[in-house]
């Protein structure tokens, strides 16, 4: 059984391994009255949370089981935990990621000294190829959530929480496979039941988020999201009862809703987060919680994210949170037009990035054309204001943006 003593000891063991991660106050990403907080575990020494409940995992196996060594599966952030944990103690580790995982993660898991094993697919073909090689070789399988150690591991995020903010009224937690959110709540819970505990996620993998809705445990068909940490289509069983038991409430949020929660973080917080360790800061942007008047403290819970998806991430969060935007305005096509129209968006406080002109249109009379225009806009409100000008001056906009 999970226990509060697993958990103080798990932080007496994790004391010179996992950094106890800062707690920030993040005033510019409260916008609906909350009191916001940031938990920087994307500042750990493996770049995610996942290195507490690996290491306290291997940390108590027995000396058999030490020398047979140990198999995961992950995405990438638990694979780097179980790579440094299972080095630091001199054991052998192969790890089963997807071949989509991020190449940094698959990398950073090799130069932690662990085999990785390319498996096709998502996640769970992953953990279905460990699971036939543990058959296999006999060695020892660390789940990376659905395990009360790997758990007790993860709720030393709790205990320092509540020390750092010790009058804090909510958490936020990512929910994958409910490892983290498992620890965190029974934690906080235990100690402080009046807290509010929040999971969150992506509305293409929303597994957990299902199966609390519905009371029932259940595996989704597929899983789509950008947040791989979080792309997971069966929760852990055992994180499944935590959650029924101590988690308050879970919700979704969309692709655009993560990656402008990315950027915010980016640029006003100066902090890097991947997909999952965006989705808590994405639930208090967009008002998914109600957190009014509240303390609130988001696990930001890795920043291990791909660099190659990190410029349409930042594209999609511009467009999200109405930093960019692309008009196509249908024009007789004569001389002057271009400039009335560039005149009208710097009036308006717009800045014209990109011009594209397109007379091939066969709908169109041959005397017209459609002017596309890239813009760098202040915020939502702005956009309208240029469109509400440009079609008072006669234009006929075609489409907001792309």
């Amino acid at each position: 059984m999970l226990t509060l003593d697993k958990i103080y000891h798990a932080a007496f063991v994790l004391r010179d391994v996992a950094r106890r991660t800062d707690l920030i106050e993040a005033q510019r990403l409260s916008h609906h009255g909350e009191q916001l907080y940031l938990k920087t575990e994307n500042l750990q020494v493996t770049g995610s949370f996942k290195v507490r409940g690996a290491y306290y995992k291997i940390s108590q196996l027995s000396p058999e089981e030490r020398a047979k060594g140990v198999i995961a599966c992950s995405a990438g952030n638990h694979a780097q935990g179980v790579a440094l944990a299972a080095t630091r103690m001199g054991i052998r580790s192969i790890v089963c990621m997807p071949d989509g995982a991020p190449i940094m993660k698959v990398e950073n898991t090799k130069n932690l000294g662990a085999e990785v094993c390319l498996v096709p697919g998502t996640y769970d073909d992953a953990h279905d190829r460990a699971v036939s090689l543990q058959a296999e070789s006999g060695m020892t399988f660390i789940h990376p959530y659905d395990d009360e150690l790997v758990i007790a591991g993860q709720g030393t995020i709790g205990l320092e929480i509540l020390d750092q903010l010790p009058d804090l009224d909510a958490v936020i937690v990512p929910i994958g496979g409910g490892g983290l959110i498992a620890g965190i709540a029974f934690t906080i819970k235990s100690l402080r039941p009046e807290v509010k505990v929040y999971g969150v996620q992506a509305a293409g993998a929303p597994s957990m988020y299902l199966s609390v809705r519905d009371h029932c445990y259940q595996t989704l068909e597929s899983a789509a999201t950008f947040a791989d940490g979080i792309q997971v289509k069966t929760p852990g069983e055992l994180t499944y009862q935590l959650c029924e038991k101590y988690v308050d409430e879970v919700v979704t949020v969309s692709e655009d809703e993560i990656a402008a929660a990315i950027l915010a973080l980016m640029e006003d917080q100066k902090l890097v987060a991947e997909g999952a360790g965006a989705v808590p800061v994405a639930a208090a942007l967009f008002g998914k919680l109600p957190l009014a008047g509240k303390k609130a403290v988001c696990v930001v819970s890795g920043g291990n994210i791909d660099v190659n998806i990190l410029s349409r991430v930042i594209t999609r969060g511009l467009i999200m949170s109405g930093r960019k935007a692309n008009l196509t305005i249908a024009l007789e096509d004569k001389p002057g037009q271009l400039t009335r129209v560039s005149s009208i968006v710097a009036a308006c406080g717009g800045n014209v990035v990109s011009v594209q002109y397109d007379g091939s249109d066969p709908n169109m009379p041959i005397s017209s054309c459609f002017l596309k225009l890239g813009m760098e806009t202040r915020d939502a409100a702005q956009i309208e204001q240029i469109r509400a000008e440009l079609a008072k001056a006669g234009f006929q906009l075609v489409s907001e943006r792309t």
